[in-house]
């Protein structure tokens, strides 16, 4: 081979390689961009991710954040699992999940501003928004069936509801541990599982995998009553559906989802906590109108949205109590 070959043969070879030197460069640049950017995992539905993306946008924020929804077991499960490792910087999660996975890893920074929540609440995390559970009922239905109000959730169990009532199922579904609180704290463990027993057999097949399942099945006039999101049946109802709700004897208790921040030695880190300050400061305008549960200091909400019968459970809400009703319920169902 000749010098003059061997010399554009290294040429060549010099190009192909100061080529793939820029390219490797160019994609270490992009992914450096990405990494830069505040990473997001919720567990909160449509409605609460819209209000939040509004109010980082309006702060100046587009482009600085990648959001990314997952189930309330699959998220609570990574959290566990992985801690502080894992990708997120930011989090929003049912406030038992974020307590258990502080307790288990240490995971979440403490907030650095000043919240004016009416409740006291760790200082790694603050509620964005806040369920309360209630019964509703299909006032037509009652009527077609001769069916008495209900006033509580033991009402549910007598024999003329049989097949005419849906709730949903704690194994898939938060929403029926409001109901689960509920049964134990008026009747206890021993009287509960009876309770329990009768309500689900007259549930029957409407037992629902979605929290949301009941009220559907209640205003299509599948059942007369369900039990659910108190603020979706006082919807219900100011839209002119035959619905109207009841808030239990057993008492209407709630369930929180709270926004914490990832402990992570990065630049990154201090962003996450001015978004975490903008969502509270800058969202809950939006949220308080789709979830109406005061939860900070100058917050109102109007009398309907207000349940007559408030309660919170006797122990602190965690992962394992949650485990434990689960298995209440199966035991008992």
């Amino acid at each position: 081979m000749s010098k003059r070959i061997k010399g554009i043969k290294g040429i060549m070879l010099s190009i192909v390689a100061l080529s793939l030197v820029f390219t490797l460069a160019g994609c270490g640049n992009k992914a450096a961009g990405d990494a830069s950017k505040v990473v997001i995992l919720t567990n909160a539905d449509e409605e609460a991710v819209a209000s939040m993306e509004t109010a980082l946008k309006g702060a100046g924020y587009e482009g600085q954040y990648l959001f990314q929804s997952l189930g309330t077991s699959e998220l609570g499960g990574k959290l566990m699992a992985e801690g502080d490792k894992i990708e997120a910087n930011l989090i929003t999660m049912s406030s038992y999940f974020v307590e258990s996975a502080q307790e288990k890893h240490s995971m979440f920074k403490d907030l650095s501003f000043t919240t004016n929540a009416l409740d006291s609440y760790p200082a790694y995390y603050t509620p964005i928004l806040a369920n309360t559970g209630a019964i509703f009922v299909n006032t037509a239905v009652l009527k077609d069936k001769s069916l008495a109000m209900p006033t509580s959730i033991k009402d549910l169990t007598k024999p003329e509801f049989k097949g005419l009532v849906s709730v949903p199922n704690i194994m898939d579904s938060s929403t029926a541990w409001l109901l689960v609180q509920a049964i134990i704290s008026q009747y206890g463990e021993e009287e509960g599982k009876t309770v329990l027993h009768d309500l689900v057999a007259n549930v029957g097949p409407h037992l629902e995998s979605s929290g949301s399942g009941p009220i559907k099945k209640v205003k299509a006039g599948e059942v007369a009553a369900g039990f659910g999101l108190r603020h979706q049946a006082v919807l219900a109802k100011e839209e002119g559906a035959p619905i109207d709700y009841v808030d239990p004897t057993e008492g209407n208790f709630s369930l929180t989802e709270s926004v914490a921040v990832v402990k992570k030695d990065d630049a990154t880190t201090e962003l996450a906590m001015k978004m975490a300050e903008t969502i509270i400061k800058e969202a809950r305008k939006d949220l308080i109108t789709n979830y109406p549960v005061a939860l900070y200091k100058d917050e109102t909400v109007s009398d309907i949205h207000k349940p007559a019968h408030s309660m919170k459970f006797v122990k602190p809400l965690t992962v394992e109590l949650l485990e434990q009703h689960q298995q209440f319920f199966k035991e008992n169902k």
